[in-house]
């Protein structure tokens, strides 16, 4: 049986993103990034009434805004503010106003359904080419520089120690994580893509005993879920993007009840 070009298009578009999601995530459950996810995914909606507003591409419109809410979030929890108070003030008020301004777009209203929890289905071969090189170079950035994302994450001091500088670990990190969001939203949407960076690593984290093996078993579930995800979204008839990460929550439990039952405990 074959499958139908929009399936197609469907599966290598979330494989792409959910590699890139999987690299990604380990790095934002290492640093307990969560809100800091939501803070430059809910600014996407922003990112897509502005672009509507202005005649701009969607692309250039979700760059730009999850950019510029990533380097602010960066600038805010450097400084005087607590990290959760300024990330979480960003992530819901990012949403607010990015809702506000869908609403007062003129011309035709935003889908904003498929804005909040994405519309793989639609992916396109030009949107897929897109996709695939974002996670091109987000697997390239982050091997180029695994040693100074990887010490700045897990020893600020030691990278000091060595010349390195952590806040440019910490912004070259809030930047992949803009770009993913920026081609992740069409895919999952704006409400669900912090979940896909942060259920496949977490549920990683008992499959390895090096930083190196969590981030490919990051990857090969994040693979599964969008894969899965799919797959139950057609049998369901159900949107992809909360089926896929269903299939990513699933995967974590089981992962985790798994590992309470070697380790003798309660899986409760």
């Amino acid at each position: 049986m074959s499958l139908d070009p929009f399936l197609i298009r469907a599966a290598l578009a979330g494989l792409g993103v959910a590699l890139a999601a999987g690299l990604l995530g380990c790095f934002v459950v290492w640093r307990r990034m969560a809100y800091f996810g939501d803070a430059t995914a809910h600014a996407g909606v922003l990112g897509v009434a502005l672009a509507l507003g202005l005649g701009l591409p969607l692309g250039l419109g979700l760059l730009g805004v999850a950019g510029a809410m990533a380097f602010l979030a960066v600038r805010l929890t450097d400084r005087t503010f607590g990290a959760d108070s300024a990330l979480g003030v960003l992530a819901h008020g990012a949403l607010g106003v990015g809702l506000f301004a869908a609403a007062l777009t003129p011309g035709p209203r935003m889908d904003l359904e498929a804005v909040l929890f994405g519309d793989v289905l639609t992916v396109g071969w030009g949107d897929l080419g897109l996709i695939w090189a974002a996670a091109a170079g987000v697997a390239g950035l982050i091997w180029w520089n695994w040693g100074l994302l990887l010490t700045s994450t897990l020893a600020p001091d030691l990278a000091r120690a060595g010349g390195m500088d952590p806040r440019r670990g910490s912004l070259l990190l809030a930047l992949l994580v803009a770009g993913l969001v920026a081609v992740a939203i069409q895919v999952v949407g704006a409400l669900l893509v912090t979940a896909l960076l942060i259920l496949p690593a977490a549920a990683a984290r008992g499959l390895a005993r090096t930083p190196e093996g969590m981030a490919v078993a990051a990857c090969a579930l994040a693979a599964v879920a969008a894969l899965g995800g799919l797959g139950l979204a057609v049998a369901a008839d159900s949107g992809v993007g909360p089926a896929t990460v269903t299939v990513a929550a699933g995967l974590f439990a089981a992962l985790a009840g798994l590992g309470r039952l070697r380790r003798g405990g309660p899986v409760a």
